[in-house]
């Protein structure tokens, strides 16, 4: 089911309003931009996110809202793959959602090349590839299987969200390999409190 948030809907105080800051910050990174943070933040990844956390929070959710609104359009990234930007979008996107208690589909493409790229990229960039290692994760309603060991069985979204380190969706799946993945999950958005 889709549904789009009221206009004046602005994101839950907390958690949200740092994930929607963080959205921001992501989207006004170029290239360049990304390299000199990082230098600046002695090549600490988490010390950078949470620096572009702190510079596009607004002072108050609505304000951070309508910085997110203005960058909603722009190309610019960070230099690594496009499809980060749709683990962002996802992922963030669900994080925001589901705190205010709003339900969207996301376009099942975009879940599925999200969660292919979370799989193979490592925990020290903000994947779970150490994490999947020994399970295959198998979606139900798409034609995905990723992986070699015991099977965790889900919608692609909530396995998308499990191996971001996003709790909620641990009750979405199943399967003999479903009590391993709630063990050693990945922290979740490193540098963004949750």
């Amino acid at each position: 089911m889709h549904r789009d948030p009221a206009p004046t809907r602005v994101p839950a105080p907390g958690v949200t309003h740092d994930v929607a800051a963080h959205l921001v910050d992501t989207a006004l990174t170029t290239r360049t931009g990304f390299v000199a943070g990082l230098v600046r933040a002695r090549f600490d990844f988490d010390l950078q996110n949470a620096r572009g956390v702190e510079l596009r929070r607004g002072a108050s959710p609505a304000e951070t809202l309508e910085r997110l609104r203005r960058v909603v359009s722009r190309t610019t990234t960070p230099p690594a793959s496009l499809d980060t930007r749709l683990v962002e979008e996802v992922v963030h996107g669900e994080d925001i959602r589901r705190a205010v208690g709003l339900v969207r589909s996301c376009p099942q493409e975009a879940v599925v090349r999200a969660l292919r790229l979370q799989v193979r990229t490592p925990a020290s960039f903000g994947g779970a590839k150490e994490a999947v290692a020994s399970v295959r994760l198998t979606a139900t309603d798409a034609d995905l299987s990723i992986g070699e060991g015991a099977e965790v069985a889900g919608p692609a979204l909530s396995l998308l969200l499990a191996v971001s380190g996003r709790r909620v969706a641990l009750d979405d799946l199943d399967g003999p390999g479903s009590g391993r993945s709630r063990g050693p999950l990945p922290e979740g958005p490193r540098g963004v409190s949750r």
